[in-house]
């Protein structure tokens, strides 16, 4: 009997060897896409999986080539003397390194203060093309004027914002005219002006109680105050200095921080020429003031209305296509594109993946009575549902007016 055939002459499980080759081969491709997939649903939640080791030896040596850069008079900025000489901006520690982004806590006269780049050195950022038939003493450009910097500004914002400037002058950016070593004050001005987190926060100083305001730039970092980050592994979400956990303290703390973000979500709603989505609403990315006030701390990803929908609208086979972090559209089947207007909005995720938190929970705040937790969580329920965008304004006022309710039956438990 031949090899490889069972006893009625057919060929055995694995007479047939190319037949086989090909199940393990089926088999094993199976396997890589599984792993595929699940690294890459691993790092879209968790972008930070591959990112740089953040070390107080690297940190230092950033720094160290940033004032040797403005000792030679290559950058500039209203933070470089006190950073490089007066020794007035001191740093103390590594906050982290994501995709290239080096985030570091430092103390500026006595006050903590964060130093932040998209890129680690000066030379990844593109140089100004008006710098460069200039010879290279720091006097140099005396005879550039504002009216032909000003197009390339409006260019750089329109590129990373979708806006136009409000009128001809760059102090709308918060940046003013550069003053002395002004070659190197346009080369740093250009770096910053290639960032999109450093152009939104600039153009939303005094005009935003929920945004960090920039406090100076030495070339390529830009400094805003230091505020502690939320994250999952608080209990509140926040650290909330000076509050007792759980019972009525941390009940009314809750509350309040929960109102500010409607607040938030109501400013950057209506507030402004244009919306401000945010695309990436977690609780690393804000923070709390003593008086409950929620920050957004991180705004990478925060885009106004022309930018959304420029991002939006792409090309598309079904929904899923259309997700950009946590904004949402709609595939249109007919023509394969992504309709360019999001398809849910800031107060749906905060609820999501903020509200469900404090308030869906079986065991939330037993402070607060239980007819009033059941309509919180009814009402965080229905905000945090896909397809309430219509019922939004409804739902937003319902979950103010029942917050504030939780407010006073504290306050009156107080009495």
């Amino acid at each position: 009997m031949a090899r490889g055939l069972n006893a009625r002459g057919r060929p055995g499980r694995c007479g047939l060897r190319g037949r086989c080759r090909l199940g393990a081969l089926l088999a094993c491709a199976a396997w890589t896409a599984g792993w595929v997939l699940a690294a890459a649903l691993l790092l879209r939640m968790h972008p930070g999986v591959l990112s740089e080791r953040c070390t107080d030896e690297k940190s230092r040596r950033i720094l160290a080539a940033l004032c040797r850069d403005y000792l030679g008079g290559a950058l500039g900025g209203d933070l470089c003397e006190d950073l490089c000489v007066a020794g007035r901006l001191r740093y103390q520690r590594c906050l982290y390194y994501e995709r290239g982004k080096k985030v570091l806590q430092a103390d500026w006269r006595g006050r903590p203060v964060v130093l932040k780049s998209k890129e680690e050195a000066f030379s990844s950022f593109p140089p100004l093309g008006l710098l460069d038939d200039q010879p290279e003493d720091e006097d140099s450009s005396r005879g550039f004027s504002e009216a032909e910097l000003l197009p390339l500004v409006v260019g750089e914002v329109k590129s990373a914002l979708g806006l136009e400037l409000a009128n001809g002058s760059l102090g709308h950016l918060g940046l003013g005219w550069p003053g002395p070593r002004l070659r190197g004050q346009l080369a740093s001005l250009w770096a910053l002006l290639q960032q999109e987190e450093f152009v939104l926060l600039s153009l939303l100083r005094g005009l935003s109680p929920h945004a960090p305001p920039v406090l100076g730039s030495c070339g390529h970092f830009y400094a805003v105050e230091h505020l502690a980050a939320g994250s999952p592994r608080h209990r509140a979400l926040f650290p909330l200095d000076g509050v007792s956990q759980g019972g009525r303290g941390q009940a009314r703390a809750v509350s309040g921080v929960a109102l500010s973000f409607l607040d938030m979500v109501s400013h950057f709603d209506h507030d402004f020429s244009h919306r401000l989505h945010l695309c990436d609403i977690k609780p690393e990315n804000f923070a709390i003031r003593n008086d409950f006030t929620v920050v957004a701390i991180d705004v990478d990803m925060a885009f106004f209305e022309p930018k959304m929908r420029e991002i939006l609208e792409q090309n598309c086979t079904r929904d899923e296509d259309c997700n950009f972090f946590d904004c949402f559209s709609k595939c249109d089947l007919q023509v394969h594109r992504c309709g360019a207007q999001r398809a849910n909005s800031n107060l749906q995720v905060v609820c999501d993946k903020i509200f469900r938190h404090w308030f869906s929970s079986a065991p939330s705040s037993p402070a607060i009575s239980l007819p009033l937790r059941l309509q919180l969580r009814e009402a965080v329920q229905e905000c945090a549902a896909p397809g309430t965008q219509a019922a939004a304004p409804r739902v937003f006022w319902k979950l103010r007016h029942l917050l504030q309710a939780a407010l006073r039956e504290l306050q009156e438990e107080d009495q």
